[in-house]
C-alpha cells in the first residue's frame, strides 16, 4: 500500500513541473509556434531546392516530383496551421506536432546513418525543443 501511496505522490509532483500559470503557457505557446514556423520556412526552403535541383538535372519521374512536392505542400500547410492555433491560444495541433516532431527524429536517424550529421544535428535539436514546448504546454 505505502508504494501505491509514494507513487501517486511522485506522479502528483511530477504534475507540478508542468504549470497552468498562464503567462507561462502563452510562452510556451509562442515558442512552439515560432518554432512551428521554422520547419514551414525549412518544408519550404527544401521544396525549392528539389524543384530547382530537377529542372536543372533533368526531370527523369515527374510523377514522382510531382508527389514529393505535393506532399511537402501539404506537410509545410498542416504545420502552418497547427503554428497558427497555437498562436491564437488553441491546442489542436498539438498531436500533428508531436507526431511531425517524432518522425523528423526518425528521419535525422536516417540522415546520421548516411553520414549527414550537419543536416540530422540541426533537425534533431529543432524537433526535440518544438515536442518539449508542445508537450509541456498543458491544453487548457
Amino acid at each position: 500500500m505505502n508504494s501505491i501511496v509514494r507513487k501517486c505522490h511522485k506522479a502528483t509532483d511530477n504534475l507540478r513541473l508542468m504549470t497552468r500559470d498562464p503567462a507561462k503557457q502563452a510562452r510556451g505557446r509562442a515558442m512552439v509556434s515560432a518554432l512551428l514556423y521554422v520547419e514551414v520556412v525549412v518544408i519550404v526552403a527544401l521544396l525549392l531546392w528539389l524543384i530547382t535541383l530537377s529542372i536543372n538535372s533533368g526531370i527523369h519521374e515527374p510523377l514522382s516530383l510531382v508527389g514529393v512536392v505535393l506532399f511537402g505542400i501539404l506537410a509545410a500547410s498542416g504545420l502552418a496551421v497547427c503554428a497558427r492555433g497555437y498562436k491564437k491560444g488553441k491546442n489542436f495541433g498539438r498531436a500533428p506536432t508531436v507526431l511531425a516532431n517524432l518522425i523528423a527524429i526518425g528521419v535525422a536517424k536516417y540522415q546520421v546513418d548516411a553520414g549527414l550529421w550537419f543536416v540530422a544535428v540541426p533537425l534533431i535539436i529543432l524537433a526535440i525543443a518544438t515536442l518539449y514546448f508542445a508537450l509541456t504546454t498543458i491544453p487548457e
